[in-house]
């Protein structure tokens, strides 16, 4: 059974950090490229950070480069996003996924909700 588990949302103020983590299972993980999406209220979902299967190859969205990193470990199957000097426009519904090489296969998470406000 495939599973997805995002956790490490909260509320923050804004300029503090969070760290999302996203653990996986049911999938082998290191064949799979894995993302970051967000979901602000009345808004599309929209990626926010993705990394290639054996994590040399990061994108991110402009809104998040240079406060988002992204990052992997293949051997625990776990998968990260830290986030520093958030904003508030930084809150939303964060989602996990997971896209098989081929692009047939794509996992999603649970999602996990961070919100900055002071």
């Amino acid at each position: 059974q495939v599973r997805l588990v995002e956790s490490g949302g909260g509320l923050v103020q804004p300029g503090g950090s969070l760290r999302l983590s996203c653990a996986a299972s049911g999938f082998t993980f290191s064949y799979y490229a894995m993302s970051w999406y967000r979901q602000a209220p009345g808004k599309e979902r929209e990626l926010v950070a993705r990394t290639s299967s054996i994590g040399g190859i990061t994108n991110y969205a402009d809104s998040v480069k240079g406060r988002f990193t992204i990052s992997r470990d293949n051997a625990k199957n776990l998968v990260y996003l830290q986030m520093t000097s958030l904003k508030s426009e930084d809150t939303a519904v964060y989602y996990c996924k997971g896209e098989s090489c081929d692009g047939v296969f794509n996992y999603w998470g649970q999602g996990t909700q961070v919100t900055v406000s002071s």
